[in-house]
């Protein structure tokens, strides 16, 4: 259990973390299947497969240099332009899933935005990906919101680098500040490089992280807001 006492500052990853990450792959999913149908060519699911495995290679190697590796990469993978790459991965993994995502919004998750926010609580956000449009469409709050690819950070999870950039802009020693996230090797990691605490959304636990299933689980209970409170509290 968390003492919420000593916590200031709480940073949420966002993919898998505020949202059902698998929920929404599937739908994407028939979506490119369709578009796949229609032009005939398995090249978009391809090329966003390979951009996703590049993503993961460069986070393990910390490569500084990622945002544009990870387009000449992956197009010298598949023998296509890295602005291909570029426009495929923006369309289909930033633009198009905006409008699905408020339905695969985890239960809960505003009502616990809602009572961080009463007790007084900093809320901001730690996202390998670009999360400004995707918090707007989930309906959720939070600032500051750094990501991977700000001037500030430039390094994927689990460097600590964007998160150390929200400790700096908040002013909160690492002490009093947690990182709940859904991965282990990024967000746990990330989390002990820089010295905070981390809260890891897991079906399993782990033996040296803690974990929790929903947002209601009794560790958020001490600061989760009540049901009847949240349309309340999102209109303050």
């Amino acid at each position: 259990m968390l003492d919420w006492s000593r916590i200031d500052l709480v940073v949420f990853d966002v993919d898998g973390t505020l949202y059902d990450q698998q929920r929404l792959r599937r739908a994407m999913l028939a979506r490119l299947l369709l578009d796949a149908a229609r032009t005939r060519s398995l090249h978009t699911l391809r090329v966003l497969r390979a951009f996703r495995e590049v993503r993961e290679t460069l986070g393990d190697e910390g490569a500084a240099d990622f945002l544009q590796l990870q387009y000449g990469r992956t197009a010298q993978q598949l023998g296509c332009e890295p602005e291909q790459v570029r426009a495929l991965a923006a369309e289909w993994m930033e633009q198009r899933p905006l409008h699905l995502l408020a339905a695969c919004r985890l239960p809960h998750v505003d009502r616990l935005f809602a009572g961080l926010r009463s007790a007084g609580k900093h809320i901001a956000v730690f996202s390998d990906y670009p999360a400004a449009a995707k918090l707007e469409a989930l309906g959720l709050q939070a600032h500051p919101v750094v990501c991977a690819g700000d001037a500030e950070c430039t390094r994927l999870k689990p460097d600590p680098a964007g998160l150390l950039a929200i400790l700096r802009r908040t002013g909160v020693p690492p002490g009093r500040a947690v990182l709940i996230g859904d991965r282990f090797d990024r967000d746990a990691a990330a989390a002990e490089r820089a010295g905070v605490r981390a809260l890891v959304r897991s079906r399993r636990p782990h033996p040296e992280v803690p974990t929790f299933r929903r947002y209601d689980d009794p560790v958020f209970q001490p600061v989760l807001a009540p049901a009847e409170g949240r349309l309340a509290a999102s209109l303050r």
